[in-house]
């Protein structure tokens, strides 16, 4: 079947995809950013993509003859306070353009709604639904709940949670009842819903076998993990509170850990149906779901992770803006030195950040990260998706890839952390020689005078970290 996908790039969709041409669909992708395309899938002979944004679709052609299309946007992480009129018009406009082509079925992921007093997220997610309903085509929903798998945030917010903290005391709604979903059995029943009129204009719960708290799932999580973990909830922590210890715990964004907090408060049981029959599926346990997503981690063969998605931290453009670096108006820390083994140090440039760290002076490093997080930026929490390989738009601690080939051996970095201004960080060989650029354009006074205050570390933290690139040992 012809196929088309939006959110390419997130969590969900770039899982999919490759399932999807796996099975032999040909798929039509829409990305905001051309830049952004994920490698598994750009040269693929089956797959075709489309630029384009739902908030401002404008001239944005869609082709006519498609079968299937999944809707798989999501404004969580965005902005807490405006996020469903967002997705609202996402929504509104993806069906206005979809409507006009031949399409069958529209596959929908959604959250589970059944609580009485839902969350600004789950209603949300319910406005979406009801805003893609449509006589032109059935529409088919699946409603799930915690989403467990390699790189989801829910996932990566409770390993940090139970690595870091032995004694863990927490807020009350870590009693909140849910029933998680391997991310596995999600993108079974995604695929296996194309073309099943029985399922059209039908919303289904989909969900694992177990009913667990949150504490629950923390325990069982630290008994596959061998940890012996210690946790008391307390009944005193405001949901401002609660926002504030998620974001310093983990690495989720402050954004995104209100919307979660202001979601655990609702519980998320599902209503049993008959989908399983429909979809032959047995969906698997809670600890089977941890255990699999160990193996992709431990294997380096992490898919995607949510810390992809540009919205988990202050950028908000498409990276082809910045992939140029400013020359007026910046100030500038350049160096060169003669590259030994042109292999080593490209290995290692794209080796960088995450757990290899920086090569120079990472306690430095980690402090600047710290700091980051006190006012209200990523940190160095987020790591990277994976250990030696980078792509455009992947997260870097606290930096977004911008660009990145090996052929080209060249690595363009754009910061993330909080700035009064905007900064770059460049590797480039050429002929023999490694060039460093880090590139920083201030706003105002505030910019200027943080540029000299840092500027004493430069001389020696860009200067180790260009020798050990270029080392050979």
């Amino acid at each position: 079947m012809r196929i088309l996908i939006t959110g390419t790039t997130g969590y969900i969709a770039k899982r999919l995809a490759l399932q999807l041409v796996e099975d032999g669909h040909e798929l039509i992708c829409c990305v905001r950013d051309l830049n952004r395309i994920p490698d598994e899938i750009e040269e693929h002979p089956k797959c075709s993509f489309i630029k384009i944004d739902f908030l401002s679709p404008k001239e944005a052609v869609i082709p006519k003859d498609i079968d299937v299309a999944y809707y798989l946007i999501h404004s969580m992480a965005t902005n807490f306070y405006d996020f469903e009129n967002l997705e609202r018009k996402c929504a509104q406009n993806f069906k206005d353009l979809i409507e006009k082509t031949t399409i069958k079925q529209v596959i929908y992921l959604s959250g589970i709604v059944n609580d009485d007093s839902l969350s600004k997220h789950l209603k949300s997610r319910l406005q979406v639904e009801q805003t893609l309903h449509s006589d032109q085509y059935g529409l088919t929903t699946f409603r799930a709940g915690i989403i467990v798998g390699s790189g989801s945030a829910s996932f990566e917010i409770i390993r940090d949670i139970v690595e870091k903290l032995p004694i863990m005391i927490t807020p009350k709604w870590l009693n909140t009842k849910s029933q998680p979903i391997g991310i596995r059995d999600v993108l079974t029943y995604l695929s296996n819903a194309i073309g099943k009129q029985a399922l059209y204009n039908h919303s289904y719960d989909i969900y694992g076998p177990e009913i667990l708290t949150y504490k629950e799932m923390l325990l069982h999580f630290a008994e596959v993990r061998i940890l012996k973990r210690y946790i008391i909830t307390l009944p005193v922590l405001t949901p401002k509170l609660s926002s504030y210890w998620l974001y310093f715990v983990t690495s989720t964004s402050f954004q995104l850990a209100q919307a979660l907090v202001d979601s655990m408060k609702v519980e998320v049981i599902g209503k049993p149906s008959n989908i399983n029959k429909h979809i032959q599926i047995e969906p698997m346990t809670y600890k089977t779901a941890v255990n699999l997503a160990f193996q992709k981690i431990q294997q380096n063969s992490v898919i995607s992770s949510w810390k992809d998605a540009v919205s988990s931290g202050v950028f908000k453009d498409q990276l082809s803006k910045y992939i140029e670096l400013p020359q007026f108006g910046c100030f500038k820390d350049v160096r060169s030195r003669k590259v030994n083994n042109e292999d080593i140090t490209l290995n290692k440039i794209w080796s960088i950040g995450g757990r290899t760290g920086w090569y120079s002076f990472n306690g430095l490093w980690k402090i600047r990260g710290y700091v980051d997080k006190l006012f209200g930026g990523v940190g160095l929490r987020r790591g990277r998706t994976h250990d030696t390989y980078l792509e455009p738009g992947d997260p870097l601690d606290f930096w977004r890839v911008l660009f990145a080939d090996k052929n080209e051996k060249r690595l363009l970095l754009f910061a993330e952390m909080k700035l009064p201004g905007e900064a770059w960080l460049e590797f480039k060989i050429v002929k023999d020689k490694l060039y460093q650029r880090a590139v920083f354009r201030p706003k105002g006074v505030w910019g200027r005078l943080y540029w000299y205050m840092v500027l004493p570390f430069h001389a020696f933290v860009f200067k180790g970290m260009i020798n050990a690139l270029v080392e050979t040992k």
